[in-house]
């Protein structure tokens, strides 16, 4: 496997995860995977600490700028040790579901701890039936969601098949730490650097955005979508989570058949990610209602992340990526009515390049000192926010990975939440089935089960609507290594 380029100084979005961090709107993303059976832990620690080449980033610590002029720095720990990141926990046997929800919610409130690289790993063990699971965080910034499927490649398996583990290069001397005057010129070099960067950024994204509207489809998509961007600056229709956090954290999950999520795109004429923020709208609706709220006229606005990753960027960390905004009414009951209105309004913001316009805003941003976007990360208050929620699908491997020989049989994403977004859902596509996390905030969502509830019931509504019956997922055969 190829080294991915890693930049030595974080980009403006990277650090705008940094510099908008509290304690009330921690900015980690994670997840927690179950294992068919239990993962021996001393083999596990071994094996990752074996691999631990492969992800240089990942022995990295985010160092402040020493005269606060420009990004933070990537250094490595010079005592990076793998036991302060891996960790054991056993629970009461035999655990359940609803032990495990409270276990993650506690591992997910606090902040990481900015003195070591931004990422651990907790292995859980007294579950129903011996299963072994996986609680991981990783700071957004260091990665985004597309990124962060990369690197559970390189950590899980793809044969149930035990690796040989081999003896690990030995990572080369570090040089001297260059003195002050050196550095001062680093830090002034680095602040140009990223404010050419995202200058260059800037007008690249303008020059392909004209090529990319020269035909007059494109162009009548940009009509339709005009007022996407200035809506933006509207307050949203404040539901019954969008109330201030208090940082405390709770992630409960849903299992849906990927079969029959394409089945539903496949007769509906969409994508998977329509059959999803269809299910999530109609889930929000009865959730608001629930709530004793009206929907009538009401707008749900979901700020779907779009990964700007290239082919050739696969394997490089950090967040490229843009937003798309989408307002769904909350009003609009019949399924089909409703996938069809979300289809139509994702396919003309793509046609668009909504996401791409909004990325070049992003980028002129970026042109503005590091100063100034730490000032503003430091004095960020949203009482009213800028959208409802987020929701963010990524697309993981269709086929079973494995933990030391242990079949990774369910996923389940998390996705920060703050400033007044009481709610998000991440959704993660794997082995033939459609993850569901919805993280939320305890203060401001103390009844997320509610929405999970709704959510089911949504996805068995849209199903029945479309035609579709129930669909069994196929068990995957497990792929066997090739016998030397």
């Amino acid at each position: 496997m190829s080294q991915p380029t890693l930049n030595h100084r974080l980009t403006s979005m990277d650090a705008s995860f940094l510099y908008f961090e509290k304690k009330e709107a921690t900015m980690h993303i994670g997840s927690v995977s179950l294992f068919e059976s239990e993962i021996p832990f001393d083999d596990f620690v071994a094996m990752v600490d074996s691999k631990m080449h492969l992800l240089p980033r990942y022995q990295q610590v985010v160092t402040p700028d020493p005269f606060g002029m420009a990004h933070p720095t990537w250094e490595f720990d010079q005592n990076f040790d793998i036991d302060r990141h891996i960790f054991k926990i056993q629970i009461d046997a035999p655990g359940g579901e609803a032990q495990l929800i409270d276990l993650a919610g506690r591992l997910f409130t606090p902040m990481m701890d900015r003195s070591k690289p931004l990422w651990d790993i907790y292995l859980i063990y007294g579950l129903k039936g011996k299963r072994t699971a996986m609680i991981a965080r990783v700071h957004h910034c260091m990665v985004d969601g597309v990124s962060g499927v990369d690197l559970l490649k390189i950590v899980l398996d793809i044969s149930p098949e035990v690796p040989k583990r081999l003896k690990a290069p030995e990572r080369p001397p570090q040089l001297p730490r260059p003195d002050a005057t050196r550095r001062f010129f680093d830090t002034l070099l680095g602040g140009m650097q990223e404010g050419m960067n995202r200058w260059m950024e800037f007008q690249n994204g303008l020059l392909n955005l004209t090529q990319a509207l020269a035909d007059e489809q494109s162009r009548q998509s940009v009509r339709e979508t005009s007022n996407t961007i200035p809506q933006l600056a509207t307050p949203v229709s404040l539901l019954p989570f969008n109330r201030p956090c208090s940082g405390q954290r709770k992630l409960v999950w849903s299992t849906f058949s990927f079969a029959e999520a394409r089945a539903i795109r496949a007769a509906l004429g969409g994508t998977v990610n329509d059959v999803v923020l269809t299910t999530l709208s109609g889930a929000v609706s009865r959730y608001t209602e629930h709530h004793g709220q009206q929907t009538v006229g009401r707008q749900l606005r979901v700020m779907v992340p779009v990964s700007l990753r290239q082919q050739d960027q696969r394997g490089a960390l950090g967040n490229l990526v843009s937003m798309l905004p989408v307002e769904i009414p909350l009003d609009m009951r019949a399924p089909i009515e409703r996938f069809q209105f979300i289809n139509r309004r994702t396919t003309a913001m793509k046609s668009g390049r909504v996401a791409e316009g909004l990325n070049l805003f992003s980028a002129l941003m970026g042109i503005l000192p590091a100063p100034v976007h730490a000032f503003a990360g430091a004095m960020a208050a949203t009482p009213i926010p800028a959208f409802n929620m987020v929701s963010t699908n990524v697309p993981g491997p269709q086929v079973p990975l494995y933990a030391m020989g242990k079949r990774m049989i369910a996923y389940y994403p998390y996705v920060p939440v703050g400033y007044a977004i009481g709610c998000g859902c991440a959704i993660m596509s794997y082995d033939q089935n459609l993850y569901f996390g919805l993280t939320s905030d305890t203060q401001a969502m103390p009844d997320v089960e509610k929405l999970k509830e709704a959510l089911e019931e949504s996805f068995i509504e849209l199903r029945a609507a479309a035609g579709v019956e129930e669909i069994k997922p196929k068990v995957m055969k497990a792929r066997r290594g090739k016998k030397q």
